[in-house]
């Protein structure tokens, strides 16, 4: 596991790039992970993800800013005190139209810059991996990346002026390379591919190294993420 010393602050956040990260109400993330870890620790650790992914993404030297998209007071107090700026999930119209009220939010302060949007449950997740991902996928219009399953999305952007077009979701993987996003071949990024939805995926972001708000619960976490 990482400590908080392995990741350092981005204290100059000069770099291009602007990162929308959607985060449900506490008392409703990360349901199918309860069967493993159980009701009470499940929001917990929800929240300790989400910290971790937008920690990680503040410290890369890519992005200028995280704004996160949620409707929980909790955790948006909690994002914005590492530095994240929270945004009310106004649409209320699902995972799509959060990422894409956040992309706007993004754009209207700082006009057509480039947006990506990365999950929320990325806790393993290391700033020059996410770096490498940001470098490809400038090159092309809007770019994603496949989840660790290859079925899913756990990142997409879209260049300055282009429409951010989200698909997630389920196969969201095969609906985004429909949509003409190019995918992010890169290997060495297993980080910002490993989201976590069940015990198993907890057990495999475990073994990557999970970030300090994450391995603060590693104790118990971790038997129950090997059932």
């Amino acid at each position: 596991m990482r400590t908080e010393g392995e990741i350092a602050t981005n204290t100059d956040p000069t770099g291009p790039w602007s990162l929308v990260v959607p985060l449900k109400p506490l008392a409703r993330a990360k349901s199918r992970l309860g069967r493993a870890v159980g009701g009470d620790l499940r929001p917990r650790l929800a929240l300790a993800f989400a910290q971790d992914t937008v920690a990680a993404a503040l410290s890369c030297p890519a992005v200028r800013d995280v704004v996160v998209v949620t409707d929980d007071p909790v955790a948006g107090a909690a994002l914005a005190a590492l530095g994240a700026r929270a945004v009310a999930d106004t649409p209320a119209a699902g995972l799509d139209a959060a990422m894409e009220h956040g992309a706007r939010s993004v754009r209207t302060r700082r006009g057509g810059v480039a947006v990506a949007v990365l999950n929320a449950d990325l806790p393993a997740l290391r700033p020059d991996e996410l770096a490498r991902v940001l470098e490809f996928s400038s090159a092309f219009p809007r770019a994603f990346v496949a989840d660790a399953q290859g079925i899913g999305t756990t990142f997409l952007s879209a260049g300055p002026g282009v429409e951010l077009r989200p698909a997630f979701g389920g196969a969201s993987r095969a609906r985004h390379l429909a949509s003409g996003a190019v995918e992010v071949p890169l290997a060495g990024v297993d980080s910002v591919r490993r989201d976590v939805d069940t015990g198993e995926d907890l057990g495999a972001a475990l073994a990557l190294g999970v970030g300090r708000f994450t391995a603060a619960l590693a104790a118990p976490v971790a038997p129950a993420a090997d059932r």
